[in-house]
C-alpha cells in the first residue's frame, strides 16, 4: 500500500470536473494532512472532525459521480489514516464515520480495502506484532467495515492469536510488557464482538478448535501467575469469564464457571470450558488470579451462569455459594491491591440485587434475615474497612453498605418484615462512632432514605453541631457536605410526599427551623475551613433544594456585624449561580451599596466572595450592565498586589467568567446586528452601547497589565496582571488551546474581533507589548519568567522580528555564561523561547548560531568549550563559563521544545552529549574530591563536607598562588569559595535532571527501526548518575540528580527489551552490595545519596506489577538490619546494619512508593523497635528515625482543623490492628514485659529502661479513639496501660494516658473512671507519688474524652461515685501531699467536675488554694510553680476569688505577681467587665513599679498583660474604664516619661521595645491636654517616624502600626498643634501602608478605617475595616482636606517620590557583568515608586490647583518650583538624548530590564507634570520654563518610550497629554 503522504498527493492529483467538489476534496486532503503531522491528541480530532464535515458536504450524488480509481484512492486514504490513529480510538471512530459515508456510495469497495488489509496481517508466515495487535483492536472495536472483515476471517485471526501466545509467555519482557496485554485485550474483544463465530469453536465438540484451547490455556496461565502485570491478569480473567458468557447453553456455562472456581493456589487442577479442557498450573498465590477470575464473572456473566447450580449440590447458587466466599476471602486477606477486592464486592452486591427475585425462586427464603451468616458477615467486613487508609477502598465500602441496605429493604418487604432490626441497630451503631470518623457520615448518608429525617435528627441530637466539626476539618468536610445534602434532599421529599399545596416559601420556613441557625453558624465562623465549606458546599445545595431558604439568610445579616459581610457576598453570590435570579431585587437599592463595602474590605476572603457575586451567572451571554462593569473598572486595579496566591487564583477565575459574560453577550450582539434585514441596519442604541462598553472594557483590561510588568514592580503584581492578560488573550483571541478540552475561543470569535478591530481597538499583539513580555524574560522570579515566555509562544507571532531575535540572542548568550544560577535560568529559557519562535520561519530565514545552522549542535559545542576552559581553570570557568547555564539551555531546548527528539538528535551527537556529561561529571566531583584521579577511583570513599571545603580552598589557593592569606580563619565563605561550590553543586544537578529527562524523552519516542540510544550509552548514563549520588554530598545535588534518575529508571523498566530494564536492576544490586559492605567512612549521614539511588530504582517500577525491585530490596536490607553488631567498631563510621536502617528510612518516607511498603510496615515496625535496644548509638539513632516516618506511612496524614484539631489521626485501633494484624501480638507484649518490670514491693526501685516502650506508646495515642471494639480483641491493652501509671518516667506515664484513652472503647469509660478513682489513696494510707500521678493523669483523660463524648444530662448520676471518691481525696491538693506534680493534677481533674461539685467542697478547696498561694515559698521545688498557676487558674475562674486576689496585688510574692499577670497574658477569664476594670487599675497602679525592676521576663509580661486587658487582645479596641485619680495626677507622666526613654534610648530587645511602644500609645490619650503632654507627643511621633523605616526590626514596624490604632485617632483631634500632628501620622500611616509585612500594612488600614468611622457623621455600627489601598488614598484625601496649606504637607506628598540620577541609571544599566554571586535585595520590595508615583500625581496637582488660595501654600510650591525646575529639565534632555534606534539594541533592551530604570522615569514624569500644571497656574513662574514648550517635550519623549516598550500609568499618561485626571471616586464606603 501507498504511504499516507503520497496517496493524498494522488488523491488532490485526481481531475474532477466540479469545481466546488475539487475544492472540498482539496480542503478535505489538507485537513486530513494536517491530522496527520499534529502530535497532539486534540488538534488530531479536531482536524478530522473538520475533515469530516467537508466530506459531508459532497453529497452521495457527486461522489458518485467520482471516478472509480478516484474513489478507490480517497478509500484508501481513509483507510491509512485510520492505521495512523489506531492507538487514539476516537480519532478512529472519526475515520470510521467518513468511510461508512463512502460505504453509502460502495459498500463493497471500503470491504475489500479493509479486507485486504487486515488479510495482510494474519496470511503471513511472521508472528503478530504489537502494531498489529493494536490495530486488529481497532478494526474490532471502533470500525464498522473491520468487524465484518473479522467474522469473515475469525478462524485465521484465532489461528493467529493462538501461534502468538506461546512466543509471548516465553520471554519475561513480553509477557509483563504491553504486547501480552495488547494480546489478551484482543481475544477479549474477539469473543465479545464475534461471540457467534467464537462459541460452535468452545462449545460444539464437533467444531472444537486447537487455537481456542491454547488461547484458552494461555489465558489461564497469565491468570494464575505466569505474567507479573496485575492489570494483564485482570484482564485475562474478564476475557475467560467472557467466554464462559457465550455459551450455546446455560447448563454448560453454570458447569464450566463452577470449575472455574475450584481451582487450588497450590496443586494443579483440570479446567473445563465447553468442549475444551486443560491442565491449570498455579505459579503463585498473590490472589491475584482469585481477584481476576471472581471480577471476570461477575462483570461478564449473564443470569442463568450466576444463578446455576452446583453439580455436586443441585441447591446451591454460583452466585451465593461459588462467588461469596471467594470474595469475603479476599476482602479479608491484605493484599496489595485491597481496593480491588472490594470493587469486586460491590459487582457482587449489584449482581445479587439484579437477581434478587430468581434467588427468592431458588432458596424460598428471606436472603438477608437479621440471623443469618451471610448478613454478619457482610456487615463486619463492611464496618471494619470502612476507614481503610488504602486508596479506593472507603469509596468501594460506602457503596457496597449502600447496595447491602437496598437488598435488606428490598428482602423485608417482599417477606413483610416491618421491623426492619438492620437500620436501627446500625443506626445506633454510627452515632456511638466518634464525629471524627469520616465512616460515620457516610453510613448515615446510606441509612437516611430508609430510616427518614425525624427519626435520624430525634436518635442523633448532635448530629447538626457534629456536622459543623466535621466541616471544620479538611478530611471530614466532603463527606460531612454529603450527609447534609441528603438530609435536606430527604426532608423535602418527605415534606412534599405529606403535602401537595406546600408552596416553596412554605417549604423553606420548615427548612429554616432545624436548619438556619446551623448555615448562619457556618457562614459566621471564625474559623476560615468551617466558612469555605459552608460557602461552596451547604449554600448551593441548600438553594437547589429551597430556593426560598434565602429570604431567611439574609435576615438575619448585619453588613457591619464582623463576619456578616463574607455571609452576605457567600450567599448572594451562590444564590445567583445557583438560581440564575437577579441578586439586587432581593434587598433593593441597599444590594449595591452592601456589595461596595464587600469589594473594599480589608478580607481577601470578603473581597473574593464579593468578586465572585459581580461576576458569576449561570448564562454566559448575560452580558454584565454598566453599573458591574463600571465596579470591576475600579475593583481590578485595586487588588493587583495582594499577596495571596489563592486569592490571585480565585481573582483570574472570576475575571474570566465576567470576559466570558462579556465576550459571548457581544457575540450575541454582532450575530444579531448580521441577521437583520438591510431596511434594519440600525441597531438600537442600548445594544450598539453594551457592544461599545464590552469592547471597551476588554480593551482597558488589556492594556492594564502593561505598565506594570516593568521590573521595578512587586512580585505580586506583576504575577497578577499577567493572570489578567492570560484570561483576556485566553478569552478574546482566536487562538486554540489543543491542550485544554474546555475554554476553547467560539467559532465565530473572528467577527467579533474584526468588529474591535474596526474601531481601532484590541491590537492584543503590537511590537511595543512583545518588548514589555520579553523584558519579564529576565525577571528575578521563576514564575513570572514562565508565564511570560508562556504567553510569547502561544498568543504572540510564531516569529520575532530580525531585530528582536538578534539582540535576543546576544542577549542569551551573555546570561548563559553568567555565575548567577537565576541569571543563567533566565537565559535558557530565553535559549527556549528563541528556538520556538525560530521553528516556524523558512529554513533560510532561521536563526543561525552557528555553522551547522543548529541550536542544539551550537549549545553542544557551548557545552565542550565551557568544559574545557573549566579543565584548564576552574576559578575563570566558574567565573565567566559555568556549565550548569548550557546545561540547562539544553534540558529546556531539547526536551520542553522539541515535538519529536528524532528530528533533533541524530546518534553521532547523543554519544559527544554522554561523553561530555560524564567528562563534565567527573571533573567537578574531581573539584570536590580535590583531585581528578582520586575522584575516579571505585573504592575511594566520598569526600565530607569538610573535606570538599578544603578542597575548594586548596583550588583558590593554587589560583591565587602568591597572593598573602590571611592567617585567621573566616567563618562566612569567600566569593569565589561561593562561585566554585555553586558551580559544581548547580551543574551535577542540572545534569542529572537533563539526562533523566533526556533518555525519557528518547525512550518514549523510539521504534525498532530506529533508535537513538543503545545499551551502552545507557550504562553510561547509568554511570554519570551513580557517580553523582555516591561521590557527592551536596543535598542540592543528590536531590536534583534523584529526579531525573527516577526519570530514567522508569524509562528503562517499562521498556519492553530485556537488556535496558536488567540496567536498573543492575544497579540496584551493587547500592545494596555499597549498603551491605563495611565502609571506610560514613555514607549515611545528612545529603548522602545511596539511600537516594535505591529509593529512585524502586520507585521506578511500575506500579501495576508486582514490584520485585521493592521485595528484594527491603528483603536485603531488613536481613542486613538484622545481621548481629560485631564486638568491636569504629564510633566514626557506619555500620552495614546502621546503613540498611537509613535506607529503610528512605524507602518508607519516598513519596514514590506510596501505599506500597505498608505491606512491608508490620516486619519495619518490628524491626525498629527492636533495634532501640542496640548498644550502637549510631543503630539507635537510626531505628528511631526509621520508626517516626514509618508511623507517618502507616496513620496517614493528621487531619487538620482549624481549631488546632485533634492530635490523633483518624485510623482506628481496631481499624489499625486489623490492617496490621501482626503488630498487635507483639506491641501487646511490649507492653505486657514493662509492665511486669514494675511488679514487686512497693519499696523496691523499679527504674528499668525499656528503649522500646515509648514509641509503642507514642503510637497507640496517635490512632483515633472513641472507637467501639465489636469483637474484644484489643481489651487485653488495657490492663498493662492501667499498670504503666506506676512507672517511674514522667513522659511515659503522660503517654500512657493518652493511650489509654485511644485504646479503651467507650462503654469502658466510666468502669475505668470508677476503678481508679477507687483506688485514690486516704491520707494515712501509703502509696507512691508515680503510681498516683499516673492515676490522676489517667482519670483526667478518661474524663475529658467522655465529657467531650456526650451532652447528657444524665452524666452527673454517673459520675456521683466519682465525685464522693475525689471529695474524699481533697487532701491530695493540701500541703500533706507533697509532690507538686500530683497536687497539680488533681486540680485539672476537679476543673473538669467543677459543674458537678456541690459548693461546699469547693469552698474547701478555694480556701486551700487561697492559703497556699500566701504561704512564702521556701527553697526550689519542681513542679510548684506550675502547680501555682493552676491554682490561680482555677481560683480566677470564680468571680468574687479573683476580685480577692487582685485586690492584693500590691502586697503579693514577686512569684504571685507573675503567676498572676500570666493569667491575664494567657487570656482565660477576661470577659467579666467588672474583673477587668479591677485588673486593669491594678496594673495601670504598679506599671511604675513593673517598669523598674530588674527582671526583664517580668517587664516583658507585664507589659503583655496591661495591653491584653486593655484592649482585649486587639490594639484597635482600648477598653475606655474610668481611670484612678493617682494614676492620672502622679503615676501617668512618670510612666510615660520611662516608655519613651526606653523606646528612644532602645533599652531592651525589639520585643520589649515593642510592648513598650504599645502601652505608651494606649496611656497617651488619656492624659488631659496640657503642654507636658504636647512634649510626650511630639516624642511618641519621633519613635514612630523612626520605627517606621523598612530598615527597622518587623516587630517595631508592627508595633509602630499598633500604636497608630491605639493614639492615632485621638490625637489627630488633639486641639494644640493639630494639623502638625496629623500630617506626622498620616506620613507614617503612608509609609507603613506600602510595608513589606503584610500584617504590618493591614494593621494601618485599620488605622485608617478608624479615622474614616471616626470622622462619619453617623458612627452606627462596627468599625468598617477597608483594604490596604483605598486605606492610602484615604489619607491622602485627609491630608489634603485638612492640611493642605499647612507647613509640611507638600514635603510629604513629595517625599514618597524618590529621586534617582537618571543619568547614573543610564550608564549603570549598559554596564555588562554581575559584581557579585548574589544580588542584594531591597530593604522593602513590596514598595513600588512607579504606582506609588501615580497614586501621589493627583493629589500633587490638586495642590497646584489650589496655588492661588493660600499665600503659604503659594510659598512653598513656588520654592518647590524653582529648585526642581532645572533639574527636571535637564532630565528631560537625558531622555530626549536617548532617542532609541528604530531597531532594538543591546543597550535599550538593558535599559528595560534594569528595575531602577521604568521607576526613575515615573517619578521623573510625575515631578514633570506637577510643574506643568504649577507654570500653568502662575505667572510668576513662567520664567522657569515655557509650559507649551514643556508639555511637548513631554508628549514626544513619552510617545517614544511607549513606542519602544516602556509603559506609563493611565493617570501619569493623562496628565502628560495635558489632561486632566479623573478625579479619584469615594471608594470607600461609608458606615
Amino acid at each position: 500500500m501507498s504511504s499516507f503522504e503520497e496517496l493524498v498527493v494522488s488523491v488532490q492529483d485526481c481531475v474532477v470536473s466540479e469545481d466546488h467538489v475539487r475544492d472540498k476534496l482539496r480542503l478535505f486532503c489538507d485537513k486530513l494532512s494536517e491530522s496527520s503531522r499534529s502530535g497532539v491528541k486534540r488538534c488530531k480530532e479536531r482536524s478530522l472532525e473538520e475533515a469530516a464535515l467537508l466530506l459531508r458536504q459532497i453529497s452521495q450524488t457527486e461522489l458518485c459521480g467520482l471516478e472509480k480509481n478516484h474513489l478507490l484512492l480517497l478509500v484508501r486514504l481513509l483507510v491509512s489514516m485510520q492505521l495512523q490513529t489506531a492507538s487514539i480510538s476516537t480519532a478512529c471512530r472519526k475515520v470510521d464515520q467518513m468511510l461508512q459515508h463512502l460505504s453509502n456510495v460502495d459498500q463493497q469497495l471500503v470491504f475489500r480495502e479493509i479486507q485486504q488489509c487486515l488479510h495482510s496481517m494474519i496470511h503471513t508466515d511472521q508472528v503478530l506484532s504489537f502494531e498489529d495487535l493494536q490495530r486488529a483492536c481497532m478494526f474490532l472495536e471502533d470500525s464498522t467495515a473491520g468487524r465484518d472483515v473479522w467474522r469473515e476471517s475469525c478462524p485465521s485471526l484465532l489461528s493467529k492469536v493462538s501461534e502468538l501466545f506461546p512466543v509471548v509467555l516465553q520471554h519475561e519482557s513480553h509477557r509483563d510488557g504491553p504486547l501480552c496485554y495488547i494480546a489478551v485485550k484482543l481475544c477479549l474483544q474477539t469473543f465479545q464482538q464475534l461471540s457467534t463465530e467464537v462459541s460452535p469453536l468452545v462449545w460444539n465438540k464437533e467444531h472444537r478448535s486447537s487455537p481456542m484451547q491454547t488461547i484458552l490455556q494461555a489465558l489461564m496461565d497469565i491468570i494464575l501467575g505466569q505474567c507479573c502485570n496485575r492489570d494483564t491478569r485482570l484482564l485475562a480473567g474478564t476475557a475467560v469469564a467472557m467466554l464462559i458468557n457465550i455459551a450455546s447453553e446455560s447448563g454448560a456455562g453454570g458447569a464450566a464457571a463452577w470449575s472455574l472456581l475450584h481451582f487450588s493456589d497450590i496443586e494443579p487442577w483440570p479446567l473445563t470450558v465447553g468442549a475444551l479442557q486443560i491442565q491449570c498450573v498455579p505459579v503463585g498465590g498473590d490472589g491475584v488470579a482469585r481477584l481476576a477470575v471472581s471480577r471476570g464473572l461477575l462483570t461478564c456473566c449473564r443470569p442463568h451462569v450466576l444463578l446455576s447450580s452446583s453439580v455436586d449440590d443441585t441447591d446451591t447458587c454460583l452466585l451465593l455459594k461459588g462467588l461469596f466466599p471467594l470474595v469475603y476471602a479476599l476482602c479479608e486477606e491484605k493484599l496489595d491491591c485491597h481496593y480491588l477486592a472490594f470493587e469486586v464486592l460491590t459487582l457482587w452486591l449489584k449482581r445479587v440485587k439484579e437477581h434478587l427475585a430468581d434467588i427468592w425462586k431458588t432458596t424460598g427464603v428471606c436472603l438477608l434475615s437479621d440471623n443469618s451468616v451471610l448478613l454478619q458477615k457482610l456487615i463486619d467486613i463492611i464496618w471494619t474497612n470502612a476507614e481503610s487508609p488504602v486508596e479506593g477502598v472507603s469509596e468501594f465500602v460506602r457503596s457496597a453498605l449502600s447496595l447491602l441496605l437496598d437488598i435488606y429493604e428490598t428482602d423485608c418487604v417482599k417477606f413483610c418484615d416491618t421491623k426492619k432490626t438492620l437500620h436501627y441497630t446500625l443506626l445506633q451503631r454510627a452515632i456511638k462512632l466518634p464525629w471524627e470518623t469520616k465512616a460515620k457520615y457516610h453510613h448515615l448518608c446510606a441509612l437516611l432514605p430508609y430510616l427518614g429525617t425525624d427519626t435520624v435528627l430525634d436518635q442523633y441530637v448532635d448530629l447538626p453541631s457534629h456536622l459543623l466539626k466535621g466541616l471544620s476539618t479538611n478530611h471530614l468536610s466532603p463527606c460531612g457536605s454529603e450527609l447534609y445534602k441528603c438530609l435536606i434532599q430527604q426532608q423535602r421529599r418527605e415534606l412534599c410526599d405529606k403535602s401537595e399545596s406546600h408552596t416553596e416559601l412554605d417549604l423553606a420556613d420548615e427548612w429554616a427551623r432545624q436548619w438556619q441557625s446551623v448555615l448562619h453558624k457556618a457562614l459566621t465562623s471564625d474559623v476560615t475551613l468551617l466558612q469555605n465549606n459552608g460557602s461552596t458546599h451547604l449554600l448551593p445545595t441548600t438553594f437547589q433544594v429551597f430556593p426560598s431558604s434565602v429570604n431567611h439568610l439574609l435576615a438575619s445579616l448585619d453588613p457591619f456585624t464582623p463576619g456578616h459581610l463574607h455571609a452576605w457576598a457567600c450567599i448572594m453570590s451562590s444564590y445567583r449561580a445557583t438560581t440564575g435570579s437577579s441578586p439586587w431585587a432581593l434587598q433593593g437599592s441597599s444590594a449595591l451599596e452592601t456589595l461596595q463595602l464587600a469589594l473594599g474590605s480589608v478580607d481577601d476572603k470578603v473581597r473574593l466572595a464579593a468578586l465572585s457575586l459581580l461576576c458569576c451567572s449561570p448564562k454566559t451571554k448575560d452580558t454584565p450592565t454598566t453599573e458591574e462593569m463600571s465596579i470591576m473598572m475600579r475593583f481590578i486595579p485595586q487588588n493587583l498586589n495582594c499577596e495571596s496566591a489563592p486569592f490571585r487564583q480565585h481573582f483570574q477565575a472570576g475575571v474570566k467568567r465576567f470576559l466570558v459574560r462579556i465576550r459571548d453577550g457581544c457575540l450575541a450582539q454582532v450575530r444579531q446586528r448580521k441577521s437583520k434585514k438591510k431596511e434594519e441596519t440600525s441597531c438600537s442604541e442600548r445594544t450598539h452601547e453594551s457592544l461599545e462598553q464590552g469592547i471597551g472594557f476588554v480593551e482597558w483590561l488589556g492594556q492594564l497589565p502593561y505598565s506594570y510588568l516593568s521590573p521595578g514592580h512587586s512580585y505580586q503584581r506583576k504575577k497578577t496582571v499577567l493572570l489578567m492578560l492570560s484570561v483576556v488573550l485566553e478569552t478574546c483571541t482566536d487562538t486554540w488551546s489543543p491542550d485544554r478540552r474546555k475554554g476553547q475561543p467560539p467559532a465565530n470569535m473572528g467577527s467579533l474581533i474584526a468588529c474591535a478591530r474596526q474601531r481601532g481597538k484590541w491590537d492584543f499583539f503590537s511590537r511595543t507589548k512583545q518588548l514589555v513580555l520579553i523584558s519579564c524574560l529576565e525577571d528575578s522570579t521563576n514564575e513570572i519568567r514562565e508565564l511570560s515566555a508562556g504567553l510569547l509562544l502561544k498568543f504572540f507571532p510564531p516569529s520575532f522580528p530580525d531585530d528582536i531575535a538578534t539582540v535576543l540572542l546576544l542577549r542569551t548568550k551573555h546570561l548563559l555564561c553568567s555565575p548567577r544560577v537565576q541569571e543563567a535560568q533566565m537565559g535558557a529559557l530565553m535559549m527556549k523561547v528563541l528556538l520556538l519562535k525560530s521553528q516556524d520561519q523558512p529554513e533560510n530565514c532561521r536563526l543561525n548560531p552557528d555553522s551547522s545552522g543548529s541550536m542544539v549542535r551550537f549549545l553542544v559545542k557551548q557545552l565542550e568549550e565551557h568544559y574545557l576552559t573549566a579543565k584548564a581553570e576552574m576559578m575563570l570557568a566558574a567565573r565567566t563559563k559555568p556549565i550548569h547555564g548550557v546545561v540547562s539551555a539544553l534540558q529546556r531546548c531539547l526536551v520542553e521544545a522539541a515535538d519529536r527528539v528524532f528530528d533533533t538528535l541524530d546518534r553521532s551527537l547523543i554519544t559527544e552529549v554522554l561523553d561530555l556529561l560524564e567528562n563534565i561529571s567527573l571533573l567537578l566531583l574531581g573539584v570536590l574530591y580535590g583531585g581528578h584521579n582520586t575522584c575516579a577511583t571505585e573504592t575511594e570513599a566520598p569526600p565530607s563536607l569538610c573535606d570538599m571545603g578544603n578542597a575548594i580552598s586548596s583550588l583558590i589557593a593554587q589560583t591565587s598562588a602568591g597572593d598573602p592569606v590571611d592567617g585567621e580563619e573566616c567563618v562566612l565563605l569567600s566569593e569565589d569559595h561561593s562561585l566554585v561550590l555553586t558551580c559544581c553543586w548547580v551543574s551535577l544537578k542540572e545534569i542529572g535532571i537533563f539526562l533523566g529527562s533526556l533518555v525519557e524523552k528518547i525512550l518514549s519516542e523510539s521504534k525498532p527501526s530506529k533508535r537513538l540510544v543503545e545499551k551502552e550509552d545507557l550504562v553510561q548514563a547509568s554511570k554519570i548518575f551513580k557517580n553523582i549520588l555516591l561521590k557527592c554530598r551536596h543535598w542540592g545535588a543528590v536531590e536534583g540528580c534523584c529526579i531525573g534518575f527516577t526519570k530514567f529508571c522508569a524509562s528503562l523498566l517499562s521498556s519492553s527489551d530485556q537488556e535496558l530494564r536488567e540496567i536498573p536492576a543492575h544497579m540496584l544490586k551493587e547500592g545494596l552490595q555499597v549498603v551491605q559492605c563495611p565502609r571506610s567512612t560514613s555514607v549515611t549521614r545528612r545529603a548522602a545519596g545511596l539511600p537516594m539511588l535505591i529509593l529512585c530504582v524502586v520507585s521506578a517500577e511500575e506500579s501495576s506489577k508486582a514490584r520485585p525491585l521493592l521485595s528484594h530490596s527491603m528483603q536485603t536490607l531488613l536481613d542486613t538490619a538484622k545481621t548481629p553488631l560485631p564486638d568491636k567498631w569504629d564510633q566514626t563510621l557506619d555500620l552495614p546494619q546502621v546503613c540498611a536502617v537509613h535506607t529503610l528510612q528512605a524507602l518508607v518516607r519516598g513519596s514514590g512508593l506510596g501505599v506500597a511498603v505498608l505491606q512491608f510496615a508490620p516486619a519495619v515496625a518490628i524491626l525498629s523497635l527492636t533495634l532501640l535496644s542496640s548498644r550502637c548509638w549510631a543503630m539507635r539513632n537510626a531505628a528511631l528515625q526509621l520508626y517516626s516516618s514509618l508511623c507517618s506511612r502507616m496513620l496517614g496524614q493528621r487531619p487538620s482543623s482549624e481549631d488546632s484539631g485533634p492530635t490523633q489521626h483518624a485510623m482506628s485501633p481496631p481499624a489499625f490492628f486489623f490492617h496490621y494484624p501482626a503488630l498487635q501480638s507483639f506491641l501487646l507484649g511490649e507492653l505486657k514485659e514493662a509492665a511486669q518490670d514494675l511488679e514487686g514491693r512497693p519499696d523496691e526501685a523499679k527504674l528499668h529502661l525499656q528503649p522500646s516502650l515509648y514509641p509503642v506508646l507514642t503510637l497507640l495515642a496517635q490512632l483515633q479513639p472513641g472507637v467501639q471494639d465489636s469483637t474484644e480483641t484489643l481489651s487485653d491493652f488495657l490492663p498493662p496501660l492501667l499498670q504503666l501509671s506506676d512507672s517511674s518516667i514522667y513522659s511515659v506515664r503522660v503517654m500512657a494516658c493518652k493511650a489509654l484513652v485511644a485504646m479503651t472503647p467507650p462503654s469502658e469509660y466510666m468502669n475505668i473512671l470508677f476503678k481508679l478513682t477507687a483506688q485514690l489513696p486516704g491520707r494515712q494510707q501509703r502509696c507512691s507519688h508515680n503510681r498516683l500521678h499516673g492515676q490522676l493523669l489517667q482519670i483526667k483523660a478518661i474524663l475529658e474524652r467522655s465529657l467531650t463524648l456526650t451532652t447528657d444530662r444524665g452524666l452527673s448520676s454517673a459520675l456521683t461515685e466519682v465525685l464522693s471518691k475525689v471529695d474524699a481525696s481533697l487532701w491530695l491538693v493540701t500541703e500533706a501531699q507533697r509532690c507538686p506534680l500530683v497536687r497539680a493534677v488533681y486540680l485539672e481533674v476537679v476543673e473538669l467536675l467543677r459543674g458537678y461539685c456541690c459548693e461546699t467542697f469547693l469552698s474547701k478547696l478555694s480556701d486551700t488554694l487561697m492559703h497556699d498561694l500566701h504561704v512564702p515559698q521556701t527553697g526550689l521545688q519542681v513542679g510548684l510553680s506550675s502547680f501555682r498557676q493552676r491554682a490561680i487558674n482555677f481560683l480566677c475562674a470564680d468571680l468574687k476569688l479573683a476580685c480577692q486576689i487582685w485586690s492584693g496585688f500590691l502586697a503579693a510574692s514577686p512569684d504571685l505577681k507573675l503567676s498572676l499577670v500570666t493569667w491575664v497574658v494567657d487570656g482565660p477569664g477576661l470577659q467579666q467587665n467588672s474583673l477587668r476594670e479591677l485588673i486593669q487599675n491594678v496594673l495601670q497602679s504598679n506599671l511604675e513599679e513593673a517598669l523598674l525592676c530588674h527582671s526583664m521576663g517580668y517587664r516583658r509580661t507585664f507589659l503583655t498583660a496591661l495591653i491584653q486587658v486593655m484592649t482585649g487582645g486587639d490594639s484597635s479596641l482600648l477598653q475606655h474604664h474610668p481611670q484612678s485619680d493617682s494614676l492620672q495626677t502622679s503615676v501617668l507622666p512618670e510612666c510615660l516619661d520611662i516608655l519613651l526613654g526606653d523606646l528612644e534610648d532602645q533599652h531592651g530587645g525589639p520585643e520589649f521595645l515593642s510592648q513598650a511602644l504599645c502601652v505608651a500609645s494606649l496611656l497617651l490619650p488619656q492624659w488631659s491636654d496640657s503642654s507636658p503632654k504636647m512634649s510626650m507627643v511630639l516624642r511618641w511621633c519621633s519613635i514612630l517616624e523612626r520605627h517606621r523605616c523598612p530598615d527597622a526590626p518587623e516587630e517595631l514596624r508592627m508595633a509602630t502600626a499598633e500604636a497608630l490604632c491605639a493614639a492615632g485617632v485621638p490625637l489627630m483631634s488633639h486641639n494644640l498643634r493639630k494639623s502638625a500632628i496629623m500630617i506626622r501620622l498620616i506620613n507614617t500611616g503612608l509609609y507603613l501602608l506600602q510595608d513589606q509585612s503584610q500584617q504590618v500594612r493591614m494593621k494601618t488600614a485599620r488605622f485608617t478605617s478608624m479615622v474614616h468611622h471616626a470622622r462619619a457623621e453617623d458612627r452606627r455600627g462596627s468599625v468598617y475595616h477597608m483594604q490596604v489601598n483605598q486605606a492610602l488614598p484615604f489619607l491622602l484625601d485627609l491630608l489634603l482636606e485638612e492640611c493642605v496649606d499647612a507647613p509640611g504637607a507638600l514635603e510629604v506628598l513629595l517625599c514618597h517620590l524618590p529621586q534617582h540620577d537618571l543619568s547614573l541609571v543610564l550608564r549603570e544599566a549598559t554596564e555588562n557583568g554581575c559584581s557579585s554571586l548574589y544580588e542584594q535585595d531591597e530593604a522593602n520590595v513590596f514598595a513600588e515608586p512607579a504606582v506609588m508615583s501615580a497614586l501621589v500625581l493627583p493629589y500633587l496637582l490638586q495642590t497646584a490647583d489650589k496655588y492661588s488660595e493660600s499665600a503659604a501654600l503659594a510659598q512653598s510650591l513656588s520654592t518647590w518650583a524653582e529648585q526642581s525646575a532645572a533639574q527636571v529639565s535637564h532630565c528631560l534632555e537625558v531622555c530626549k538624548e536617548l532617542q532609541p534606534a528604530e531597531t532594538l539594541t543591546q543597550a535599550w533592551l538593558s535599559l528595560l530590564v534594569d528595575p531602577r530604570f521604568h521607576s526613575t522615569l515615573c517619578v521623573l514624569f510625575t515631578r514633570a507634570a506637577f510643574l506643568l500644571r504649577l507654570l500653568k497656574n502662575s505667572d510668576d513662574l513662567r520664567h522657569l520654563c515655557d509650559p507649551s514648550s514643556l508639555q511637548k517635550q513631554l508628549q514626544d519623549v513619552l510617545h517614544q518610550l511607549r513606542h519602544n516598550g516602556v509603559h506609563f500609568p493611565s493617570a501619569l499618561t493623562a496628565a502628560l497629554a495635558g489632561e486632566l485626571p479623573c478625579e479619584r471616586g469615594d471608594t470607600v464606603p461609608h458606615d
